[in-house]
């Protein structure tokens, strides 16, 4: 993850290329914090990337503290530029740290989030071991991902040999309950969640333009081009066929065609440390 995002280029643009509505960030927070153990939790987030998550549950929920932990500087830095909350530490901070290291004292946080992260450890036991070590007894560990059994992201419509790379990168449902189980976790659930991400697929062709996820690095610049070609295909269509019908229905009706929003689907497993 670290020699991805050390691309200020990707990192620049990956706040961009995964920002959501307010109204389904809002709804993730929300999620996040019922997980939590106690009233006013301290929260820890791994791998916080441009920080998209811990302003939201530093805005949204009751959080006292939330802590982005981030090992790529220029991830760390685009969170600093556009949360200026980080600069206040008494309710939201960013700090570097690794998965493996985390730079907090023992036993200090009540949750801790991995959000789109646990594909990219390099040593998942390792990173279970370090959130056992900071998290308060009864403490939990939220992991939002899309286990390998269940990959079903609409970027594969548009770049169908993304599925055959993620199935390699991404864990086994498994996989991960095994290595928290290593250290002391119990799985508390694992459900699925889905939240729209852009109102239609003109607004999804704009997000994903610019490359802004780590797994658009394995494709070659033709491979992404034909892909966004396709998606940009069907999103003219889109726009077409919502144009024609309003045309039809007069400049007083309602539409009949709206474009339909496009939704991501995440697997969400809570562990409790016992």
């Amino acid at each position: 993850m670290v020699q991805v995002y050390e691309d200020r280029r990707l990192a620049g643009s990956y706040h961009a290329g995964n920002d959501m509505p307010d109204a389904s960030l809002r709804a993730w927070a929300g999620l996040i914090a019922d997980c939590a153990p106690v009233p006013a939790p301290r929260v820890l987030e791994v791998g916080a990337g441009t920080g998209m998550f811990a302003a939201a549950l530093a805005r949204w929920t009751d959080a006292r503290l939330v802590v982005g932990v981030e090992p790529s500087p220029a991830m760390l830095a685009e969170a600093h530029r556009l949360h200026p909350a980080a600069h206040r530490p008494d309710r939201l901070h960013f700090a570097a740290g690794r998965a493996e290291a985390v730079p907090l004292r023992p036993r200090s946080v009540d949750l801790a989030l991995l959000s789109r992260v646990i594909h990219h450890l390099p040593d998942r036991r390792a990173c279970a071991r370090e959130l056992a070590r900071v998290l308060r007894p009864g403490g939990v560990v939220v992991v939002r991902t899309t286990f390998r059994e269940r990959l079903d992201a609409v970027v594969y419509t548009y770049w169908p040999r993304l599925l055959d790379i993620d199935r390699v990168r991404f864990p086994a449902e498994a996989d991960v309950r095994a290595d928290f189980a290593v250290h002391g976790f119990e799985v508390v659930r694992i459900s699925s969640h889905a939240e729209p991400v852009a109102a239609g697929l003109r607004a999804y062709h704009q997000r994903l333009v610019t490359r802004p996820q780590s797994k658009f690095t394995h494709l070659t610049e033709a491979e992404f081009a034909t892909g966004l070609a396709r998606l940009a295909a069907d999103a003219k269509a889109e726009a077409e066929a919502e144009a024609g019908a309003a045309a039809g229905a007069g400049a007083d009706a309602e539409p009949l065609v709206r474009p339909r929003p496009v939704s991501e689907r995440y697997d969400v497993a809570v562990f409790r440390l016992r």
